[in-house]
């Protein structure tokens, strides 16, 4: 389920490195500095907000962790042991870990999102919130990894993979059951609205997910480019967006801004993917902790392969003729020469370029509730932390 996912970085199938077929183009959005994908070291500018976006997930971080915790904390024994290793906050066999909790992109646009619409009042009143977004998110994530089989995530061994399949799913639901009583429970004007709105995004979730796996089972012509954005937002841009929208909530934002902020996080959600995406052909395996070239062998269809099957081309004959054999494992020469031809055929080019163009919308959908470049600050630093990566 890639918001049911989308952290590359996290996950490691076991796939080859595909030699040089991305070290030929150079890290994502090498030709333009300020294209999505680019390189923040290399721009000043870009590396100033990073550095913001990174202070802004510490902080996040500090804020949020108190209130997550005490909620896995009320969980029954067995799910509070599987959702606690998930967390990286214990060690299989129940003793005290100091593990890797994921990056906290969504809880810190819920705050930022407060934050440029009620100030810091906002930001404090919106924990809550945050934390039952990141409840959700993982919730995404322990189904996610069944449904993929996915042996690792985080640098360690899935949930499932640990405490068996059933238990897994079963924790995965006690998170998103934990995150509406968080809501429920909150005395906060918002916290009826902002449950809604988060279980709506759960359904959004969920439909996106089976669309999914339908086009998985779907020859490679027989799925669009339109298909393929659709089911995109649905299961990444969705919850950035409901993020956003829960963020303006706790702010006291009226209607208009509320899906102004919606649409904010949906699109940058839309770049988050098509970057993710990119970075799941072409990425470094020292960076993300994934071998380049893992979704080619699974024959996912990702958004720049989907793209560069619908080019019309030679090279798009020659990738769907790829795409139609399944892949045998230790294959690198075909994982490479399966690269080669979505990066002949268009894909990676559409990919950044379309990447840029989300972004353009989403700062665009911003500047209808937060004019003013100060407040929306934190919001803009997070969008372009997430989609500048290069690996």
């Amino acid at each position: 389920m890639a918001e049911f996912m989308t952290e590359t970085e996290q996950r490691s199938p076991a796939v080859p490195h595909p030699g040089t077929a991305g070290e030929r183009r150079g890290r994502t959005g090498d030709a333009d500095a300020g294209q999505a994908g680019g390189h923040p070291e290399r721009h000043p500018e870009a590396r100033l907000e990073g550095q913001e976006a990174v202070a802004l997930l510490e902080r996040t971080r500090t804020l949020v962790d108190p209130e997550l915790r005490a909620a896995l904390e009320s969980l029954p024994g067995s799910m509070r042991r599987i959702a606690l290793y998930h967390f990286g906050w214990q060690h299989a066999d129940g003793t005290p870990a100091r593990g890797n909790a994921g990056k906290a992109i969504r809880p810190a646009l819920v705050l930022a999102a407060a934050t440029a619409l009620g100030g810091p009042a906002g930001r404090t009143a919106a924990v809550r919130a945050a934390v039952a977004v990141e409840l959700v998110h993982n919730f995404t994530l322990l189904h996610d990894d069944v449904m993929d089989r996915d042996a690792s995530r985080r640098h360690r061994p899935t949930a499932w993979t640990v405490f068996g399949t059933a238990d897994a799913i079963l924790a995965g639901d006690a998170l998103q059951a934990l995150a509406l009583r968080m809501l429920a429970e909150d005395p906060h004007p918002a916290s009826g609205p902002a449950a809604a709105r988060l279980a709506d995004c759960v359904v959004e979730l969920c439909a996106g997910q089976h669309t999914d796996v339908d086009m998985e089972r779907r020859a490679p012509g027989e799925v669009t480019l339109d298909e393929v954005l659709a089911m995109a937002e649905a299961k990444t841009g969705a919850l950035l967006g409901c993020a956003c929208a829960l963020g303006a909530l706790y702010a006291g934002a009226d209607g208009e801004d509320v899906a102004a902020l919606d649409g904010f996080g949906r699109q940058a959600g839309l770049a988050f993917q098509l970057i993710d995406d990119v970075i799941g052909i072409w990425g470094d395996p020292r960076r993300t902790g994934k071998p380049a070239g893992a979704d080619l062998a699974a024959r996912k269809k990702s958004l720049p392969v989907v793209a560069a099957l619908s080019s019309g081309t030679e090279a798009a004959a020659e990738l769907a003729e790829l795409y139609d054999e399944p892949y045998v494992s230790g294959d690198a020469e075909g994982i490479v020469r399966t690269a080669l031809a979505v990066e002949r055929a268009g894909g990676r080019d559409w990919a950044q370029a379309e990447a840029a163009d989300r972004m353009a919308r989403a700062v665009q959908e911003l500047s209808r509730a937060v004019p003013a470049p100060e407040a929306a600050g934190g919001l803009l630093a997070l969008a372009e932390f997430v989609t500048r990566r290069s690996g």
